[in-house]
């Protein structure tokens, strides 16, 4: 099924819908209740359910970036973040594996070896070989994030480090964690300085992204919200494991100048409109990219939000609670239509296409029940149901996080 479905994958995953393509026999996630700890059973569903997934062949139609390979990825590195079993650290792995061997600088033809917009086989992860040139852009975040979060959530548990991976090794990445945390993050390393910070971004204006002049995609352009999100997941992973390792404190200070300057574009510098909502509530209005300021999409908004969460639980870029709030407020008196119905952007309109309302809660989203527990139940409870099963890896992965704050009192 997902190799017919490739063309595909991209818009579905815009829309937001592509979990729903999975096929019913790996629904096999099952909330156990909306409160109290996270229970084992739920934890084991996610396992099992993960090991069943089949990582994508290529990069085409943004696979490792928002389409099915992506998300499964990131759901995994935050479920393990939260409860730290071994058997999530190792699908994760196997995924990074097939991601790093896709590179098109690694990969043999037909997945690698394009000459892209460059004139170089950079080390990259096209979304489209047949365009003329081949583009790329914010997508090429995300494959870097996944290695570098990977190589992150290795390092911090020591214990492994000495162990051989219990999945073997195919690719040569390293027998030991700690050697396939080292190659994941060198290569990492490589993958943004020899394609995202020597060709594909421009970051000349006090550090801020816009894409370089001569990119074929958005030449000169502010990079989008929802992609500087996903530079800022590769950044952010290489400053976490970079940080553990104090191997490389200008290159950590680099990434961190970056991230801060994407942090404070938005909330200090005009990225972010506030306003108050009908209930009284102080909320955020925003755009696609600078400059505009206003009635950015939900489908980029939900990216946009599970970005900036990001940012928010690593605690290392001032983002408070109190900043993230408005975004909740936002999504819960605004967004919210009723009767099962949610609007198109964040202003409230409906519209078409990433615009248009729909009757389930993108999985960004849920990330915000976190900073609005009168809403939690309603959020948790649009897509999710006590006993009943799902088959989509990253709301799963967001609903057990946020359980797990509430039950912790994170």
């Amino acid at each position: 099924m997902r190799t017919n479905m490739l063309a595909s994958v991209g818009a579905l995953a815009q829309m937001g819908i592509w979990h729903a393509l999975l096929p019913a026999a790996q629904a096999q996630m099952k909330v156990s209740s909306f409160d109290g700890a996270v229970t084992n059973d739920e934890i084991q569903s996610f396992n099992d359910f993960v090991t069943t997934l089949t990582p994508g062949k290529n990069n085409s139609g943004n696979e490792w970036a928002q389409g099915h390979s992506g998300e499964e990825t990131k759901a995994m590195g935050l479920v393990y973040l939260m409860a730290g079993q071994q058997t999530t650290l190792d699908q994760m792995l196997r995924f990074c594996d097939a991601v790093l061997s896709e590179r098109n600088d690694l990969a043999k033809a037909p997945v690698g070896q394009y000459k892209l917009w460059t004139g170089r086989i950079d080390p990259a992860w096209p979304n489209d070989v047949t365009a003329d040139p081949i583009q790329t852009g914010g997508e090429q975040g995300d494959p870097v994030g996944h290695l570098a979060s990977c190589a992150y959530l290795i390092l911090k548990t020591k214990n492994l480090y000495n162990q051989n991976v219990s999945i073997g090794d195919p690719h040569s990445y390293g027998a030991t964690y700690l050697e396939r945390a080292t190659t994941y993050l060198k290569q990492a390393d490589l993958a943004m300085s020899g394609h995202i910070l020597n060709s594909l971004l421009d970051l000349s204006n006090g550090n801020k992204m816009y894409f370089a002049k001569d990119s074929p995609y958005k030449g000169g352009d502010p990079v989008p919200w929802n992609q500087q999100m996903m530079f800022n997941y590769a950044f952010q992973n290489l400053c976490n494991a970079h940080r553990i390792l104090a191997d490389d404190a200008k290159l950590l200070a680099q990434y961190k100048k970056i991230i801060n300057a994407s942090l404070g574009w938005f909330f200090n510098e005009g990225g972010v409109t506030i306003k108050t909502s009908s209930q009284g509530n102080k909320i955020y209005d925003w755009g696609y990219a600078m400059p505009k300021t206003s009635g950015e999409d939900s489908n980029h908004g939900s990216l946009d939000v599970a970005g900036f969460y990001r940012a928010y639980i690593t605690g290392d870029y001032n983002i408070t609670a109190e900043q993230m709030t408005p975004f909740a407020n936002m999504f819960v008196d605004v967004m919210t239509l009723g009767g099962g119905q949610y609007a198109g952007t964040v202003e409230g309109d409906s519209g078409s296409g990433h615009a248009a309302d729909t009757d389930y809660i993108r999985s960004g989203y849920l990330f915000l029940a976190d900073f609005r527990a009168d809403a939690y139940e309603d959020m948790m409870g649009a897509d999710l149901a006590v006993g009943k099963t799902t088959g989509s890896a990253d709301e799963f992965s967001r609903f057990l996080w946020v359980k797990n704050q509430r039950a912790t009192g994170k």
